[in-house]
Formats: structure tokens, C-alpha cells, sequence
């Protein structure tokens, strides 16, 4: 998807246009290979991924917890 494609997919920004749930186990996939390693991790989150990055992260950190 290009990205003017998905800026107007995601605007105004306000709600989760769609989940990505293979990008998101993945994610959490790697920060606990990184964790376990004793490594840091850093995870930057776009609104352009499922189009509210607040939401996408709380998501991530829901399923780090579990």
C-alpha cells in the first residue's frame, strides 16, 4: 500500500483501521528474543500501520503481559 493510500485509510487517526495480528506477534515475538537476550528493545509504531499508534502499542503491551 503506498502512503498516501494509507494516510487516507487511517484519518482522522482516532481508531484501529485494521488489525495486523502477524505484525503484532512478531513484534512481541522479538522484543522477548531481545529481552531474553538481555538486550533492549525499542519498538516505533507508525499510525500508518493499523491507524492509531497509541492503540497499536497498548495492544503490543496487553499481549507482552500475558
Amino acid at each position: 500500500m503506498s502512503y498516501e493510500a494509507a494516510k487516507k485509510r487511517a484519518d482522522p487517526y482516532t481508531t484501529i483501521v485494521e488489525d495486523l495480528p502477524q505484525m503484532r506477534r512478531e513484534t512481541v515475538q522479538l522484543v522477548r528474543q531481545a529481552v531474553s537476550e538481555g538486550r533492549h528493545a525499542y519498538v516505533l509504531v507508525n499510525n500508518r500501520s493499523e491507524g492509531n499508534a497509541p492503540l497499536t502499542v497498548q495492544a503490543l503491551s496487553e499481549m507482552l503481559r500475558t
